[in-house]
């Protein structure tokens, strides 16, 4: 395998000091450019919201933060809302990182969401607020059972369309917030959203309530298409606000500052 790029490694070596006496406790995404530009890690216990449109990297970086923290001894979680967990973990395995004992010791757990449906007895395409108290009730008790510290949802956008109301979207997250919370649960919420929008979530309302944003997205310079990281909002820390360009390799996801200069369009 070639060795990264220098201007790749460069954002190693790259951090963003915290302002002042930081005493938060980090959860390590172990995406190393990622954790020194957040000055260690995500706050332990915020909720981010991890969008992009499609093809900019989201649910990689999302799987690579829960097997990162398997191998740290934290167990994590992901719920997928619409693909299979099967086909998730046969993209996995074409990652050097990814170890599939880690799912047959327990280190890694996958819960398909419309499985967890039929169990609930959810026969209906709109989910109710009853259904959801019941549906964040067994969430709840998965996680604090299964001593869960890292936990996924791919994606929200896919599960709002069973919850078709504004308000029920906000007090699902609202609630799943204080959860994770209280049990020091760190979670990225993944967000589809279109090209070229204003705004970080498929229903405009999301944004307010999380922790933190991280902002995903092609964009053209000098005929080439990149993959561009910004973190929008981070509760809790200081961190750089700049644009930095996502590479997937089978290592993981490396990361450079972008460069300056020559056209940029965004959102293609």
């Amino acid at each position: 395998m070639e060795a990264p790029s220098p201007d790749v490694t460069v954002a190693a070596r790259e951090r963003v000091e915290p302002a002042g006496p930081n005493k938060l406790e980090r959860c390590p995404t172990g995406i190393e450019a990622l954790d020194n530009i957040l000055g260690g890690g995500v706050p332990r216990g915020n909720m981010v919201l991890v969008s992009g449109s499609v093809g900019t990297g989201k649910t990689t970086l999302s799987l690579e933060f829960l097997v990162r923290g398997a191998e740290r001894g934290e167990r994590g979680m992901l719920v997928s809302v619409t693909e299979a967990t099967e086909k998730l973990v046969q993209n996995l395995s074409t990652f050097e990182f990814f170890r599939p004992e880690l799912i047959a010791d327990g280190s890694l757990v996958l819960v398909d969401l419309p499985a967890l449906y039929e169990k609930l007895g959810f026969d209906r395409e709109q989910l109710s607020s009853e259904d959801l108290d019941i549906l964040l009730r067994s969430l709840h008790d998965l996680i604090r059972t299964l001593g869960i510290k890292r936990l996924v949802i791919d994606s929200l956008t896919s599960l709002g369309y069973r919850i078709q109301r504004d308000e029920h979207i906000r007090d699902f997250l609202l609630r799943l917030g204080e959860d994770l919370s209280e049990v020091g649960c760190t979670s990225l919420i993944i967000s589809e959203i279109a090209p070229q929008t204003d705004r970080y979530s498929s229903r405009g309302v999301e944004e307010a309530i999380v922790d933190g944003i991280i902002l995903l997205y092609n964009t053209r310079r000098l005929g080439d298409i990149l993959r561009v990281l910004q973190i929008v909002k981070m509760r809790g820390t200081a961190h750089s606000r700049a644009l930095y360009v996502l590479e997937l390799t089978p290592i993981g996801i490396l990361m450079a500052p972008h460069l300056k200069g020559g056209r940029m369009n965004e959102g293609l």
